[in-house]
Order: structure tokens, then C-alpha cells, then sequence
């Protein structure tokens, strides 16, 4: 705990100072352009990660960046998720799983999973992955299996994340836009789901067409790229 307080201290009076007025002008709201879904995993810091300023992201954490179908239930991710498009108005969504995930590895061997009904409960989110993989790509074993489950896995939750009313009508519309992105630990690298065509594609810092993953809107001009 003292390297936390230490590290807020450090933070008031080297980094806050520089700051005051951007944070001066957020003590009175907020307005993030992107709603950043991702894992729980402490390696994973999007605000680091993508040099995001305060106030730049909405950002949500989970274990295994999971965003459960829409029911008459109520959970924290989706009532986040619903905030942040109705009264937050975030023009996009990024759902972002990463590599070593331990949600991923446990769904690839849920004896891992002994004495955690919890995490196991929750995971149950993610079997659509699993079931993808087993069908379509049984002879991928170790990290390859693993990155597949991965990548498969924010497909998955792209499409529950597409059931929830407030998301639906707002894409429909063109006002948000929905992607899903792989962050690569070791390589510092970033690939995104291309609806078109399938499949993860490296991210080129360089071309501002960043695949995304987004249905054509059905009832105005599709969202300009922001």
C-alpha cells in the first residue's frame, strides 16, 4: 500500500500541477469519445497503452473483457455499456482481449477452474468461443489454440455486445461505431477483427482505415471516422 500512496504522491505534485486545467475542467464531467471494454489482467493499462489523456476513455474491466447477451437481468457490464452510449453518447466501443489470458487458458483447461464456481460461472459467458474452436479449428493446441480462443473470443462478445437494445439502436443509426482488438503483451502489438473479410488484421499506426467491426447503419449516414 505505501507504493500507492507514494505514487499519488508523485502524482499531486509532479504530474497534477502540469495538468490543472484539464483537470479542473473534468471535476465538472465528463465526455470520452470510446467506451474501452477490456480484461482485468494488471498488465493490461488502455490508458497507458494508447497515451490516453484523463477524460479521453470510459473504461470497463472484467475478467476475459466479456460482455454477457442482453436478458431481463441486470449486470454491471451492461448497465455500464448502456450509460456510456445514452448518457455518455461514446461514439465507439472497443471490446480488447489480449495475449497469455488466464480466462482463456481456463477455458482451455477449466480444471484450472477447481474451487472458483464464481469465475466459472462468469466464463460461461465465453463458451461460445470455446465451441467455435472446437468445431472449427480443433488441430490448433498450445499458443496458437490459445490465440484463436482469444481472437474468437471478442467475436463472440461483439455479437452478444450487439443484442443490447441501446447499442443496437444506436449503430443502427450511425452514431457508434463497435470494434474488437487484440493487444499483443510481448510484441506491443495490435490487431483488429475486419467484419468483412473474417479476420484479425494488423493494425498500422500509419493508415487511419482501422478495420472495425461495425454493421452498415440502417438509418442515417454512417458515423464519419472520429
Amino acid at each position: 500500500m505505501q507504493r500507492l500512496i507514494e505514487g499519488f504522491d508523485y502524482f499531486r505534485r509532479e504530474v497534477y500541477p502540469e495538468q490543472r486545467e484539464l483537470f479542473e475542467k473534468l471535476a465538472e464531467g465528463q465526455s470520452p469519445h470510446t467506451l474501452f471494454i477490456t480484461c482485468a489482467d494488471s498488465r493490461v493499462m488502455p490508458e497507458m497503452i494508447f497515451s490516453a489523456q484523463p477524460g479521453d476513455l470510459f473504461v470497463y474491466r472484467n475478467i476475459g473483457n466479456i460482455v454477457p447477451p442482453y436478458a431481463q437481468h441486470v449486470s454491471g457490464v451492461v448497465a455500464a455499456i448502456e450509460y456510456a452510449v445514452k448518457a455518455l453518447e461514446v461514439r465507439h466501443i472497443v471490446i480488447c482481449g489480449h495475449s497469455d489470458c488466464g480466462a482463456m487458458k481456463a477455458l482451455q483447461n477449466p480444471a484450472k477452474l477447481k474451487g472458483m464456481p464464481s469465475v466459472e460461472a462468469w466464463l460461461k459467458h465465453a463458451d461460445v468461443a470455446r465451441y467455435v474452436v472446437a468445431e472449427n479449428s480443433a488441430g490448433l493446441h498450445g499458443a496458437d489454440g490459445l490465440r484463436r480462443l482469444t481472437e474468437e473470443n471478442v467475436v463472440g462478445q461483439l455479437e452478444h455486445l450487439r443484442t443490447l437494445p441501446a447499442v443496437a439502436a444506436a449503430m443502427a443509426n450511425g452514431s457508434l461505431s463497435i470494434h474488437g482488438w487484440i493487444y499483443d503483451i510481448a510484441q506491443a502489438s495490435l490487431s483488429a477483427f475486419d467484419a468483412t473479410n473474417g479476420q484479425f488484421v494488423m493494425i498500422d499506426p500509419s493508415n487511419p482505415d482501422v478495420p472495425n467491426a461495425t454493421p452498415h447503419a440502417r438509418f442515417a449516414t454512417a458515423l464519419a471516422a472520429a
